[in-house]
């Protein structure tokens, strides 16, 4: 073993504040692609917002300009402050836009509730801009500040007497983070017109200098409005054309809740924190689900509403068509990451639990004629989900001799018939599949291995992918047909998982899979019945502790928590087929301790997603090239 001397102390780079954003802006906005750059606009949207949640503000005007690459946002609130800093001896505005965790939300007084409160919004925004200017009105004047890549060009200069109060924040993205800047002004109208809904009575004005068009936005009827722009837009019928609403205020926390049973299929529930989507959902969205369910048992127990003897009514059964918005507003909201996606506060679930139930329970009663028409609804769900497994059950008693003979060789099923606890894990390579196979349960769980890169299917016919062996077997487990004679009801496993290396080569695998199943299976992405495992790529072992990282960034993260002169033992895993059974089955087959990412297509971005598959998987190596860059700062997170 030889010694480096030359890798001491000196060779550790740290870095702080803007070096950090800017090597890497996906820890802070996601991704440099679309999604990061218009998150820079809702960052600074969304402190203008704050001022309105709490009070202070009235009006926001947005500006696209004519370059399709600046954007002003300006609000009527009190203005950041521009005094001096006691600790940092600068304007607070300077230390606002310079310094990552730095605002006013972080102490009581100045914020009740804010969607920014990690406080990184701002000085993350300016540190990814070429050019940043500041223009605050505050006390009879008017103060201005710009900065250059989130350097001062100056000191705030004190511009002269002005009338009113606010902030105007004027910036240009950075070509060198984010290439060729072009905001898209129909996604940026959309993020405001959610805003306007959330916060009624707050009139938004968005000017689109590209588009030659200014929008006003005010709905008085805030979410309740918003329930009826979302019914409208997917086309589903209301039961009892009724409207459940709550808005409550318990000091900590404020729920605004407006919500319909329809026809539709499945439930659809949009939820917001302080403002701020919540894709992934979090403890707010499973307090709303598990107030509607004991809502409704507690109305039927109460009433002793009679249920059709043998009928089994369940969960999903009663939230089966529900279209809901529900918008909460927290003091202290802990998100899970820094673009917010997912609502992390435990006590949350159990108060919004506590407020719907009873809530609900007494609008039931209180209207008889809609409170039977919901249940109506929920039996003929029932009934309807009952009716499905029973014909699912009958043709697979009646025709499993024929389809095990169809089923291919290297399949091992699954002992279950039921599609509803049935998985089939998708995965790399004949011995990761061997490991799988001996460390599955298999009972409810099937295993078929593949071997090597998958066609690509955005570039071949349905005939060439048919004609494929991989994709055929793949086709033939599944058991529901393909393109025009797909039927998701003939599924033989209600959760489909591709298991890849978690490496480079397993990405571009899953890649391929997945543009597999949008293009030829895409009806069981919107069931919801693709997943992607999270395999771990290291093992780390500290004492008699062991902990395992997904990549590398978790990695560290790991070992940042570890005593400072802890002395773990790292091991990298070169694939699946390296794990043994027990282990594959602890870290990424038992549904107790594995991660899954569900595979979705978010309403609004079907258009988007359509033009990312092409690009990437396309024959046009142009758009591929351009998509991969736009990327560039996760690829090298992932391979480093």
């Amino acid at each position: 073993m030889t010694v480096d001397p030359s890798y001491d102390a000196s060779a550790i780079t740290v870095l702080e504040g803007l070096e950090a954003v800017r090597k890497r802006p996906g820890m802070y906005i996601g991704g440099t692609g679309k999604a990061g750059l218009h998150h820079l606009v809702h960052e600074i949207v969304d402190n203008a917002v704050d001022e309105a949640i709490n009070g202070y503000a009235s009006l926001i005007r947005v500006t696209l300009h004519a370059d399709g690459r600046t954007v002003t946002v300006e609000d009527n609130g009190r203005g950041i402050p521009v005094d001096i800093h006691p600790k940092a001896r600068k304007p607070a505005l300077e230390v606002i836009l310079t310094t990552l965790h730095a605002g006013g939300k972080f102490e009581p007084g100045s914020y009740r509730t804010s969607g920014g409160l990690h406080g990184v919004g701002s000085s993350v925004v300016n540190f990814l801009s070429e050019e940043l200017v500041a223009t605050v009105r505050r006390g009879g004047y008017e103060y201005r500040m710009a900065f250059d890549r989130g350097r001062p060009r100056g000191r705030m200069k004190k511009v002269g007497k002005a009338r009113g109060t606010g902030t105007s924040i004027r910036f240009r993205p950075d070509p060198e983070i984010f290439g060729d800047v072009q905001f898209d002004g129909a996604w940026i109208l959309e993020h405001l017109e959610i805003s306007a809904y959330l916060n009624k009575g707050l009139k938004i004005v968005f000017k689109d200098e590209v588009a030659g068009t200014r929008t006003e936005l005010c709905h008085e009827g805030g979410v309740v409005d918003f329930l009826d722009h979302v019914v409208r837009e997917q086309g589903p019928s209301r039961i009892a054309d009724a409207t459940f609403t709550v808005e409550r205020d318990d000091g900590d926390l404020r729920l605004e809740l407006a919500m319909c049973w329809t026809d539709a299929p499945r439930d659809r529930i949009r939820s917001f924190v302080n403002g701020i989507p919540t894709a992934d959902g979090g403890t707010h969205e499973q307090g709303l689900r598990d107030g509607i369910v004991k809502g409704v048992r507690n109305f039927i127990e109460t009433h002793d509403k009679s249920i059709p003897r043998g009928l089994k009514v369940t969960a999903d059964d009663i939230r089966e068509g529900v279209f809901a918005i529900c918008s909460v507003f927290l003091t202290d909201p802990q998100f899970q990451g820094q673009t917010k996606e997912k609502l992390n506060n435990p006590e949350v679930r159990s108060q919004v639990d506590g407020i719907v139930r009873p809530a609900l329970e007494q609008w039931l009663n209180g209207n008889p004629s809609v409170a039977d028409a919901i249940l109506h609804r929920v039996v003929m769900a029932a009934k309807a989900r009952q009716a499905s497994r029973a014909a699912t059950e009958q043709v697979r008693r009646k025709s499993a001799t024929n389809r095990r003979l169809n089923l291919p060789g290297k399949l091992a099923d699954c002992s279950s018939t039921d599609p509803g606890e049935s998985e089939l894990f998708i995965v790399e390579g004949d011995s990761a599949g061997g490991s799988a196979k001996q460390g599955r349960d298999r009972r409810t769980q099937a295993i078929l291995p593949l071997r090597g890169k998958v066609l690509n299917a955005e570039q071949a016919s349905l005939k060439k992918v048919l004609s494929n062996n991989e994709l055929s077997d793949i086709v033939k487990a599944l058991g529901c047909g393909i393109g025009k004679d797909l039927d998701p009801r003939r599924l033989r496993y209600h959760k489909i998982i591709l298991l890849m290396d978690a490496d480079s080569d397993g990405h571009h695998i899953s890649t391929l899979l997945l543009a597999f199943f949008y293009r030829y299976l895409r009806p069981l992405i919107e069931h919801g019945y693709v997943y992607v495992a999270q395999p771990p790529l290291y093992r780390i072992d500290h004492g008699d502790k062991t902990f395992w990282a997904a990549d590398d960034r978790e990695r560290d993260r790991i070992l940042d928590k570890l005593p400072p002169r802890a002395r773990p033992r790292i091991s990298r895993f070169k694939g699946l087929g390296e794990m043994q059974p027990k282990t594959l089955y602890k870290t990424t087959l038992d549904p107790r301790q594995r991660r899954l990412l569900k595979v979705t297509i978010p309403d609004g971005a079907r258009l988007e997603t359509e033009q990312v598959i092409s690009d990437l998987l396309g024959k046009d190596a142009r758009n591929r090239f351009r998509e991969i860059t736009a990327w560039m700062d996760l690829v090298e997170e992932v391979d480093a």
